[in-house]
């Protein structure tokens, strides 16, 4: 297993979800780079290891990874700092999300080189990084980062909260994890500057802002509540912020002055895992399936799953939600008294209960709050205990039943479905003919095909695709 706010409510409730797992037409002046070493220094083990267990290890695209080293070199030459050294790691997660570490070393996800259409918009999204390294906000970032987790640490201490302390690290990470509007707007127009300088399209920024921009709006409820990495978190887009990306460029040359590579840079991210990786577990409809432990459950009917790192999350009707995880649970330890050793409060004792699943060894309970009531499951599964929690409002008869109903439907795969194939990046030159319709019908999505195929092509709405161009498809 591998943002726009949620409202209040369901916001309490991932809260209390995470908790229950535990057992980042006017002249636009260009400011002046700060200066920085000139030599990469070395990223510790710890820091990396972190980055890539947060993103789901490190992915390997020899041919994005060849064209991000030679847009680095140009940019960097283009610098005011030309021996400075940027070394680009992709990282193995469908989030959109790129960011960089004041040593600069920068990090992009498979997620948002799907959504990039051209050399120029790789080149802004690359230039914008080392924007916020030159202009040292990540050191800055960094800095506020260390000391707020360290007060919050001593805090803890003088009050004997340990407990807390964790959440309010947490939080400090995610309140943190944005750069100011200034600084993004700055690290904008040193972005286009340092690409035009360079020889790309500097128009390539405001193009991928409002790809974001769009992206963001397709969205599922479940995933504008997860909370998770994401781009838009902490590089915000707003339609100001696209026209001064705008004005920026329009200082270096008018619009469609040079070349945006977009060609070369389909054919570079042809065949790039698409959306979840199967070897994390994947979300189809209402079901979640993971080849590699070889199990699946499907959620109540009307339910949006959302899977992560930590756990798989889906919100409801009526305010019910989801979340799968996994747990320890020593292997003498039964699953009824695991239910009852109290990491969950109003658990009603009366309700707990031993149960069988599709030949595997389960047990089931209610608790219940003052405002959320709870159906537990949990199961063990080979080595595993995986643990199911439904959450409701009213967890009524007709509730509990489809709850009960859903945790019914954990089982084994069989070997067909095990060996489900991942959603790549497919790369399809249009005929004369084709338009925006004949190629939605060919992508595997759960919904709204035209306009995520518009999304992820950087086609307005009406705008259809060229007879004889490139155009991204996700299929098999």
């Amino acid at each position: 297993m591998h943002c726009r706010s949620p409202k209040p409510a369901m916001l309490a409730l991932a809260l209390f979800l995470a908790s229950c797992a535990t057992a980042p037409e006017t002249t636009v002046p260009v400011p002046e780079p700060v200066p920085t070493e000139t030599r990469l220094p070395p990223l510790t083990s710890r820091d990396h290891g972190r980055i890539l267990a947060a993103f789901g290890g490190e992915y390997s695209a020899p041919t994005v990874e060849r064209l991000a080293s030679e847009i680095l070199e140009r940019l960097a030459a283009a610098s005011d700092k030309p021996d400075q050294r940027y070394r680009l790691t992709i990282l193995n997660s469908p989030s959109i999300n790129a960011f960089a570490l004041p040593s600069g070393h920068l990090y992009i996800t498979r997620g948002m080189l799907a959504l990039i259409n051209d050399v120029s918009e790789f080149a802004a999204v690359l230039g914008h990084e080392i924007a916020h390294v030159s202009a040292r906000h990540a050191s800055q970032r960094e800095d506020q980062v260390r000391t707020s987790e360290l007060v919050a640490v001593m805090r803890a201490r003088l009050l004997n909260d340990m407990a807390g302390a964790e959440a309010r690290r947490e939080a400090a990470r995610v309140s943190l994890a944005s750069f100011s509007r200034t600084q993004e707007v700055e690290a904008d127009v040193i972005g286009v500057a340092l690409v035009a300088k360079a020889g790309y399209d500097p128009y390539g920024a405001s193009r991928f802002l409002q790809t974001m921009d769009r992206n963001a709006a397709l969205r599922t409820p479940t995933q504008a509540a997860a909370g998770g990495p994401d781009f838009m978190a902490s590089h915000p887009s707003t339609p100001d912020r696209i026209r001064e990306a705008i004005l920026a460029a329009r200082q270096h040359m008018a619009p469609e002055g040079r070349p945006r590579d977009r060609e070369r840079y389909l054919r570079a991210i042809e065949g790039i895992t698409f959306g979840d990786d199967p070897r994390q577990g994947f979300v189809r409809g209402r079901s979640f399936i993971h080849p590699r432990l070889g199990f699946m459950v499907t959620a109540p009917e009307g339910f949006n799953l959302e899977n992560s790192r930590a756990a798989v999350t889906g919100l409801g009707p009526n305010d019910m939600a989801i979340r799968l995880d996994v747990v320890r649970v020593q292997a003498n330890q039964t699953l009824t008294s695991y239910l009852s050793s109290g990491w969950i409060d109003g658990l009603s004792e009366t309700t707990v209960e031993a149960v069988t699943v599709n030949g595997f060894q389960a047990a089931t309970a209610v608790a219940r709050g003052s405002d959320w009531s709870f159906r537990i499951f949990v199961v063990r599964f080979g080595s595993e205990v995986y643990r199911i929690i439904y959450a409701a409002r009213d967890l009524n008869g007709e509730v509990d039943a489809s709850f009960r109903a859903s945790m019914e439907t954990f089982r084994r795969l069989t070997a067909a479905e095990a060996a489900v194939k991942p959603i790549r990046v497919r790369t399809i030159r249009a005929g004369e003919g084709d338009t925006v319709l004949t190629f939605a019908r060919r992508m595997q999505v759960p919904d709204r095909a035209e306009e995520r195929f518009r999304v992820l092509n950087g086609l307005s709405d009406g705008e259809q695709p060229r007879g004889g161009e490139l155009v991204k498809v996700v299929a098999e």
